[in-house]
Protein backbone atom coordinates (compact mmCIF):
# COMPACT_ATOMS: atom_id res chain seq x y z
CA UNK A 1 0.00 0.00 0.00
CA UNK A 2 1.21 3.52 -0.79
CA UNK A 3 2.22 5.07 2.55
CA UNK A 4 2.63 8.57 1.10
CA UNK A 5 -1.12 8.97 0.76
CA UNK A 6 -1.66 8.67 4.54
CA UNK A 7 1.02 11.29 5.30
CA UNK A 8 -0.35 13.72 2.72
CA UNK A 9 -3.89 13.18 3.97
CA UNK A 10 -2.83 14.02 7.53
CA UNK A 11 -1.22 17.20 6.20
CA UNK A 12 -4.41 18.10 4.33
CA UNK A 13 -6.44 17.80 7.56
CA UNK A 14 -3.87 19.69 9.65
CA UNK A 15 -5.47 22.52 11.60
CA UNK A 16 -8.99 21.11 11.27
CA UNK A 17 -10.89 20.20 14.42
CA UNK A 18 -11.41 16.44 14.27
CA UNK A 19 -15.08 16.21 15.10
CA UNK A 20 -16.87 12.88 14.52
CA UNK A 21 -18.10 14.17 11.15
CA UNK A 22 -14.60 15.27 10.17
CA UNK A 23 -13.16 11.91 11.20
CA UNK A 24 -15.79 10.04 9.18
CA UNK A 25 -15.06 12.22 6.16
CA UNK A 26 -11.32 11.66 6.55
CA UNK A 27 -11.73 7.89 6.52
CA UNK A 28 -14.04 8.03 3.50
CA UNK A 29 -11.58 10.26 1.66
CA UNK A 30 -8.74 7.94 2.64
CA UNK A 31 -10.47 4.97 0.99
CA UNK A 32 -11.14 6.99 -2.17
CA UNK A 33 -7.53 8.22 -2.30
CA UNK A 34 -6.14 4.72 -1.88
CA UNK A 35 -8.26 3.50 -4.81
CA UNK A 36 -7.32 6.51 -6.95
CA UNK A 37 -3.61 6.10 -6.14
CA UNK A 38 -3.77 2.45 -7.19
CA UNK A 39 -5.31 3.50 -10.53
CA UNK A 40 -2.55 6.05 -11.14
CA UNK A 41 0.18 3.57 -10.22
CA UNK A 42 -1.36 1.03 -12.61
CA UNK A 43 -1.11 3.62 -15.40
CA UNK A 44 2.65 3.97 -14.83
CA UNK A 45 2.98 6.72 -12.21
CA UNK A 46 5.44 6.35 -9.37
CA UNK A 47 4.06 5.91 -5.85
CA UNK A 48 5.00 9.43 -4.78
CA UNK A 49 3.63 11.08 -7.94
CA UNK A 50 0.42 9.08 -7.73
CA UNK A 51 -0.13 10.12 -4.11
CA UNK A 52 0.52 13.80 -4.85
CA UNK A 53 -1.83 13.82 -7.85
CA UNK A 54 -4.59 12.07 -5.90
CA UNK A 55 -4.31 14.64 -3.11
CA UNK A 56 -4.25 17.49 -5.64
CA UNK A 57 -7.43 16.19 -7.28
CA UNK A 58 -9.11 16.12 -3.88
CA UNK A 59 -9.04 19.90 -3.54
CA UNK A 60 -9.53 21.75 -0.25
CA UNK A 61 -10.90 19.40 2.40
CA UNK A 62 -12.62 22.36 4.06
CA UNK A 63 -14.93 22.55 1.06
CA UNK A 64 -15.82 18.90 1.56
CA UNK A 65 -16.45 19.50 5.25
CA UNK A 66 -18.78 22.39 4.47
CA UNK A 67 -20.82 20.07 2.23
CA UNK A 68 -21.27 17.51 5.01
CA UNK A 69 -22.18 19.93 7.86
CA UNK A 70 -25.50 19.44 9.59
CA UNK A 71 -27.96 16.57 9.56
CA UNK A 72 -28.84 14.48 6.55
CA UNK A 73 -30.04 16.99 3.93
CA UNK A 74 -33.28 16.66 2.05
CA UNK A 75 -33.35 15.97 -1.69
CA UNK A 76 -33.34 19.62 -2.80
CA UNK A 77 -30.31 20.38 -0.61
CA UNK A 78 -28.44 17.38 -1.99
CA UNK A 79 -29.20 18.54 -5.52
CA UNK A 80 -27.99 22.07 -4.79
CA UNK A 81 -24.81 20.73 -3.17
CA UNK A 82 -24.11 18.51 -6.17
CA UNK A 83 -24.60 21.43 -8.56
CA UNK A 84 -22.20 23.56 -6.55
CA UNK A 85 -19.63 20.77 -6.52
CA UNK A 86 -20.07 20.32 -10.28
CA UNK A 87 -19.31 24.00 -10.91
CA UNK A 88 -16.33 23.99 -8.54
CA UNK A 89 -14.74 20.87 -10.05
CA UNK A 90 -15.67 21.58 -13.66
CA UNK A 91 -12.93 20.58 -16.14
CA UNK A 92 -12.79 22.37 -19.48
CA UNK A 93 -11.50 20.59 -22.63
CA UNK A 94 -7.81 21.11 -23.37
CA UNK A 95 -6.93 23.05 -26.48
CA UNK A 96 -4.70 20.26 -27.80
CA UNK A 97 -7.51 17.73 -27.42
CA UNK A 98 -9.93 19.95 -29.33
CA UNK A 99 -7.44 20.34 -32.18
CA UNK A 100 -6.80 16.60 -32.34
CA UNK A 101 -10.51 15.79 -32.43
CA UNK A 102 -10.97 18.22 -35.33
CA UNK A 103 -8.15 16.48 -37.23
CA UNK A 104 -9.52 12.99 -36.49
CA UNK A 105 -13.00 14.15 -37.56
CA UNK A 106 -11.63 15.42 -40.87
CA UNK A 107 -10.00 12.02 -41.46
CA UNK A 108 -13.30 10.31 -40.68
CA UNK A 109 -15.46 12.50 -42.92
CA UNK A 110 -13.04 12.63 -45.86
CA UNK A 111 -12.21 8.91 -45.76
CA UNK A 112 -15.81 7.80 -45.43
CA UNK A 113 -17.10 10.22 -48.08
CA UNK A 114 -14.50 9.21 -50.68
CA UNK A 115 -14.97 5.51 -49.88
CA UNK A 116 -18.75 5.78 -50.39
CA UNK A 117 -18.33 7.75 -53.62
CA UNK A 118 -15.88 5.17 -54.90
CA UNK A 119 -18.08 2.24 -53.89
CA UNK A 120 -21.10 3.76 -55.63
CA UNK A 121 -18.97 4.44 -58.73
CA UNK A 122 -19.47 8.20 -58.53
CA UNK A 123 -15.67 8.40 -58.46
CA UNK A 124 -13.64 5.96 -60.60
CA UNK A 125 -11.62 4.42 -57.77
CA UNK A 126 -10.18 0.87 -57.72
CA UNK A 127 -11.10 -1.48 -54.88
CA UNK A 128 -7.71 -1.11 -53.15
CA UNK A 129 -7.97 2.67 -52.57
CA UNK A 130 -11.59 2.30 -51.46
CA UNK A 131 -10.55 -0.18 -48.76
CA UNK A 132 -7.68 2.12 -47.78
CA UNK A 133 -10.04 5.10 -47.49
CA UNK A 134 -12.36 3.02 -45.33
CA UNK A 135 -9.35 2.26 -43.12
CA UNK A 136 -8.63 6.00 -42.85
CA UNK A 137 -12.22 6.64 -41.74
CA UNK A 138 -12.08 3.77 -39.23
CA UNK A 139 -8.78 5.09 -37.88
CA UNK A 140 -10.32 8.54 -37.44
CA UNK A 141 -13.29 7.30 -35.43
CA UNK A 142 -11.06 5.01 -33.35
CA UNK A 143 -8.72 7.90 -32.50
CA UNK A 144 -11.68 10.10 -31.51
CA UNK A 145 -12.97 7.45 -29.10
CA UNK A 146 -9.57 6.62 -27.60
CA UNK A 147 -8.48 10.24 -27.21
CA UNK A 148 -11.82 11.24 -25.67
CA UNK A 149 -11.72 8.49 -23.06
CA UNK A 150 -8.17 9.42 -22.05
CA UNK A 151 -9.31 12.93 -21.03
CA UNK A 152 -10.20 13.98 -17.50
CA UNK A 153 -13.79 15.13 -17.09
CA UNK A 154 -15.63 16.93 -14.33
CA UNK A 155 -16.93 13.67 -12.86
CA UNK A 156 -14.38 11.07 -14.02
CA UNK A 157 -10.64 10.67 -13.70
CA UNK A 158 -8.79 10.17 -17.03
CA UNK A 159 -8.78 6.59 -18.29
CA UNK A 160 -5.31 4.96 -18.55
CA UNK A 161 -3.93 5.40 -22.06
CA UNK A 162 -3.64 1.64 -22.66
CA UNK A 163 -7.31 1.03 -21.80
CA UNK A 164 -8.45 4.06 -23.81
CA UNK A 165 -6.40 2.69 -26.72
CA UNK A 166 -8.22 -0.63 -26.31
CA UNK A 167 -11.58 1.09 -26.72
CA UNK A 168 -10.20 2.93 -29.75
CA UNK A 169 -9.04 -0.37 -31.28
CA UNK A 170 -12.42 -1.99 -30.63
CA UNK A 171 -14.13 0.94 -32.34
CA UNK A 172 -11.74 0.69 -35.30
CA UNK A 173 -12.41 -3.03 -35.74
CA UNK A 174 -16.17 -2.63 -35.52
CA UNK A 175 -16.25 0.31 -37.94
CA UNK A 176 -13.96 -1.45 -40.41
CA UNK A 177 -16.00 -4.66 -40.21
CA UNK A 178 -19.26 -2.83 -40.82
CA UNK A 179 -17.61 -0.92 -43.66
CA UNK A 180 -16.60 -4.20 -45.31
CA UNK A 181 -20.21 -5.34 -44.97
CA UNK A 182 -21.37 -2.16 -46.70
CA UNK A 183 -18.93 -2.69 -49.58
CA UNK A 184 -20.21 -6.25 -49.97
CA UNK A 185 -23.81 -5.04 -50.03
CA UNK A 186 -22.94 -2.49 -52.73
CA UNK A 187 -21.26 -5.17 -54.83
CA UNK A 188 -17.79 -3.63 -54.57
CA UNK A 189 -16.35 -6.70 -52.82
CA UNK A 190 -17.15 -10.40 -53.45
CA UNK A 191 -19.46 -12.14 -51.02
CA UNK A 192 -16.71 -14.29 -49.51
CA UNK A 193 -15.29 -11.11 -47.95
CA UNK A 194 -18.13 -11.36 -45.44
CA UNK A 195 -15.65 -13.45 -43.43
CA UNK A 196 -13.46 -10.38 -42.91
CA UNK A 197 -16.48 -8.24 -42.07
CA UNK A 198 -17.67 -10.76 -39.47
CA UNK A 199 -14.16 -11.13 -38.07
CA UNK A 200 -13.86 -7.37 -37.49
CA UNK A 201 -17.29 -7.00 -35.90
CA UNK A 202 -16.96 -10.04 -33.66
CA UNK A 203 -13.44 -9.07 -32.54
CA UNK A 204 -14.81 -5.61 -31.73
CA UNK A 205 -17.66 -7.04 -29.64
CA UNK A 206 -15.32 -9.36 -27.73
CA UNK A 207 -12.87 -6.53 -26.99
CA UNK A 208 -15.68 -4.18 -25.90
CA UNK A 209 -17.08 -6.89 -23.62
CA UNK A 210 -13.69 -7.56 -22.06
CA UNK A 211 -12.97 -3.87 -21.48
CA UNK A 212 -16.42 -3.26 -20.05
CA UNK A 213 -16.25 -6.27 -17.72
CA UNK A 214 -12.84 -5.27 -16.35
CA UNK A 215 -13.54 -1.52 -16.05
CA UNK A 216 -12.74 -0.02 -12.66
CA UNK A 217 -14.48 2.91 -11.00
CA UNK A 218 -13.18 6.22 -12.40
CA UNK A 219 -15.68 8.50 -10.64
CA UNK A 220 -14.22 11.27 -8.52
CA UNK A 221 -14.79 11.40 -4.79
CA UNK A 222 -17.37 14.19 -4.91
CA UNK A 223 -19.52 12.32 -7.46
CA UNK A 224 -19.36 9.10 -5.45
CA UNK A 225 -20.55 11.02 -2.41
CA UNK A 226 -23.41 12.52 -4.42
CA UNK A 227 -24.46 9.09 -5.72
CA UNK A 228 -24.02 7.15 -2.49
CA UNK A 229 -27.79 6.48 -2.27
CA UNK A 230 -28.04 5.17 -5.85
CA UNK A 231 -28.45 1.48 -6.62
CA UNK A 232 -25.03 -0.01 -7.30
CA UNK A 233 -24.04 -1.90 -10.43
CA UNK A 234 -23.94 -5.66 -9.99
CA UNK A 235 -20.70 -5.91 -11.96
CA UNK A 236 -19.09 -3.51 -9.47
CA UNK A 237 -20.42 -5.38 -6.43
CA UNK A 238 -19.51 -8.83 -7.78
CA UNK A 239 -16.25 -8.75 -9.79
CA UNK A 240 -16.47 -12.50 -10.36
CA UNK A 241 -19.79 -11.99 -12.16
CA UNK A 242 -18.18 -9.41 -14.45
CA UNK A 243 -15.32 -11.81 -15.16
CA UNK A 244 -17.72 -14.65 -16.01
CA UNK A 245 -19.67 -12.36 -18.31
CA UNK A 246 -16.50 -11.44 -20.20
CA UNK A 247 -15.50 -15.10 -20.61
CA UNK A 248 -18.99 -16.20 -21.68
CA UNK A 249 -19.18 -13.35 -24.19
CA UNK A 250 -15.85 -14.31 -25.75
CA UNK A 251 -16.97 -17.94 -26.07
CA UNK A 252 -20.34 -16.96 -27.58
CA UNK A 253 -18.77 -14.80 -30.28
CA UNK A 254 -15.98 -17.24 -31.07
CA UNK A 255 -18.60 -19.94 -31.63
CA UNK A 256 -20.72 -17.50 -33.64
CA UNK A 257 -17.77 -16.66 -35.87
CA UNK A 258 -17.09 -20.35 -36.42
CA UNK A 259 -20.71 -20.91 -37.42
CA UNK A 260 -20.59 -17.92 -39.79
CA UNK A 261 -17.48 -19.27 -41.53
CA UNK A 262 -19.08 -22.71 -41.78
CA UNK A 263 -22.28 -21.31 -43.29
CA UNK A 264 -20.42 -19.11 -45.79
CA UNK A 265 -18.47 -22.03 -47.21
CA UNK A 266 -21.33 -24.56 -47.16
CA UNK A 267 -24.91 -23.36 -47.64
CA UNK A 268 -24.17 -19.75 -48.65
CA UNK A 269 -23.26 -16.34 -47.24
CA UNK A 270 -26.89 -15.21 -46.90
CA UNK A 271 -27.23 -17.44 -43.83
CA UNK A 272 -24.38 -15.65 -42.04
CA UNK A 273 -26.55 -12.75 -40.72
CA UNK A 274 -28.82 -15.29 -39.00
CA UNK A 275 -25.85 -16.71 -37.12
CA UNK A 276 -24.82 -13.19 -36.10
CA UNK A 277 -28.34 -12.38 -34.86
CA UNK A 278 -28.42 -15.65 -32.96
CA UNK A 279 -25.13 -14.86 -31.21
CA UNK A 280 -26.34 -11.36 -30.37
CA UNK A 281 -29.61 -12.70 -28.93
CA UNK A 282 -27.76 -15.22 -26.76
CA UNK A 283 -25.46 -12.47 -25.45
CA UNK A 284 -28.44 -10.24 -24.56
CA UNK A 285 -30.11 -13.10 -22.70
CA UNK A 286 -26.86 -13.76 -20.85
CA UNK A 287 -26.53 -10.07 -19.95
CA UNK A 288 -30.10 -9.93 -18.63
CA UNK A 289 -29.59 -13.13 -16.64
CA UNK A 290 -26.37 -11.92 -15.02
CA UNK A 291 -27.56 -8.36 -14.34
CA UNK A 292 -31.02 -9.15 -12.98
CA UNK A 293 -30.71 -12.73 -11.76
CA UNK A 294 -30.71 -13.63 -8.05
CA UNK A 295 -27.71 -12.25 -6.20
CA UNK A 296 -25.49 -14.05 -3.76
CA UNK A 297 -26.44 -13.52 -0.11
CA UNK A 298 -24.20 -10.86 1.43
CA UNK A 299 -21.83 -12.03 4.12
CA UNK A 300 -22.54 -10.14 7.32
Amino acid sequence: MNSDIHRLLDEAFAGIEMTPDAQDLKEEVRANLVARTAELEASGRSSADAARQAIAELGDVRDLLSETDGAAPHTATVRETSQAAFLRHRVRPKAGFVVRVVVWSILLVVGLTLAVLGATEVLPLPVGPIIALLGVAATGVGLIVGDSLAQETTTNHPMPSSRAGGYGLATFLGFYGLGFGGLIALGTLPVWCVVFAALGVIASIILFAFLGATQTNRHKAWTRAAWQHDVSNRFEDEPETAARFGIYTAVIWLVTFGVIVLLVFTVGWWWAPLAFLGGFAVMMILLARMMFGPRKPSAE
